[in-house]
């Protein structure tokens, strides 16, 4: 068996991040659960319902995935995979840990210092190695406007639907924090709007000259 990622050919498929299973070391960080003989697991819900679980465990500077996967030929197999740990010093003093991507490619390992990682195929790899790129890398103007207004109207606890009314101000809220980023909701909008137009009429014209 090659080493980890050999068996994905690099710069096929380019998934998105967003679509891929990931393991956050900032999340198992803030949650104490690099402090040594660690044992837990990690698992993906959807609609509330687990759907996907693995277990962890930490050894010195290691952590160590294990998990079942289901193969090509529809044959699940147990995995183990170990992910070096390194820490960098801040700034300000102390330090943070990173992953140490354990991919390998054309014989060269990985090595690349991360805080995600992607279970896209059989292993847990940094985004570089599966040739993943982020959802709004593939957006057009429109799509861009129409997240943007989305997160605001999320973050202000709406619905993520221009047609539904301004969210209120959320309690505890600065007035002034609200009236930011309800302008910056309105100009997304309106710019969603004018984006959506333009595309509209550029496909009534191509219909027109091809009718």
């Amino acid at each position: 068996m090659g080493g980890f990622g050999s068996g994905r050919t690099a710069g096929m498929g380019y998934d998105t991040v967003e679509s891929c299973r990931s393991i956050d070391m900032n999340r198992l960080h803030q949650e104490g659960c690099l402090s040594p003989a660690w044992q837990g697991g990690w698992q993906w819900s959807c609609n509330g319902e687990c759907v996907y679980f693995i277990t962890m465990r930490m050894e010195y500077e290691c952590l160590v995935l294990s998990y079942r996967m289901c193969i090509d030929s529809g044959d699940w197999e147990h995995i183990t995979e170990r992910v070096s740990i390194v820490r960098a010093p801040c700034r300000l003093g102390g330090s943070w840990p990173y992953f140490l991507c354990p991919g390998v490619g054309s014989d060269i390992a990985c090595k690349r210092r991360v805080t995600k990682l992607y279970g896209a195929s059989r292993y847990f790899l940094c985004r570089h190695c599966y040739c993943l790129v982020y959802a709004s890398q593939g957006e057009g103007a429109l799509e861009r406007a129409l997240r943007r207004a989305n997160k605001i109207r999320m973050r202000l606890g709406g619905d993520p639907d221009m047609e539904a009314p301004y969210p209120d101000r959320p309690r505890g809220m600065w007035r002034r924090t609200y009236e930011r980023l309800l302008d910056g909701l309105t100009d997304a909008e309106e710019a969603a709007n004018e984006f959506h137009a333009v595309r509209a009429e550029r496909l009534l014209d191509w219909l027109t000259r091809h009718a």
